[in-house]
């Protein structure tokens, strides 16, 4: 039998993983989280062989989580599930450690075929992910700017161009405003740019938004 823990903060999105799950007869749903803290609560009381985990969570966001799953808790697989397209997270899920990448707007039903892929130590790799990690092993692309970000810079930078406010930035992702203006005042440094105007543009122009 496969322990998978799920990490989603919308309830809703989770039923719907945790039923698509239970249809498997060798896989069973041993926790559910909200958050990190419920996370790292669910760990330590339950059973765990693989992970699903959002990248899109309030505090501490899922890429985050993921560095931290990997040092406390090694023998863990972790497949991140997320909204965002292939282009923008998969690869630097992987470099991060996941071993595998699945799109929300995907079929519910590969996820099954996720967790016993990995469960059998392989990587579960979408067709558009493995074809992008092809074209990146054969042809390497000249390093961009927002390379060099962290993912709180990142999360900074996206939410901005989106047209959210530092304020509402600061409560989304549980920070002091001061903190996050510390985040802009370094995105704006490692990519050149002068106001959000600019910072926009930049999203935009690289498919960031």
């Amino acid at each position: 039998m496969i322990d998978v823990v799920l990490c989603d903060d919308h309830a809703v999105l989770r039923r719907g993983i945790r039923d698509t799950l239970q249809e498997a007869t060798d896989i069973r749903v041993t926790a559910e989280a909200g958050c990190y803290a419920e996370l790292r609560q669910a760990l330590r009381d339950t059973s765990c062989d693989v992970l699903l985990l959002d990248i899109n969570m309030p505090g501490r966001n899922g890429l985050e989580v993921l560095t931290s799953v990997r040092e406390t808790d090694p023998q863990i697989k972790v497949i991140m599930v997320s909204m965002y397209p292939e282009d923008q997270y998969a690869l630097r899920c992987l470099k991060a450690g996941a071993q595998g990448y699945a799109n929300k707007a995907g079929d519910p039903v590969q996820l099954i075929e996720a967790v016993r892929l990995v469960m059998q130590g392989r990587k579960y790799l979408t067709p558009e992910v493995a074809q992008m990690l092809a074209d990146s092993l054969s042809q390497p692309q000249p390093e961009v700017l927002h390379s060099t970000l962290s993912e709180r810079e990142m999360q900074t930078l996206q939410k901005i161009a989106s047209g959210r406010r530092l304020t509402d930035i600061a409560e989304e992702l549980m920070l002091s405003p001061k903190t996050v203006s510390v985040y802009r005042a370094r995105v704006l440094e490692k990519l050149q740019l002068a106001n959000n105007a600019e910072l926009t543009v930049y999203a935009i122009r690289n498919n960031l938004v």
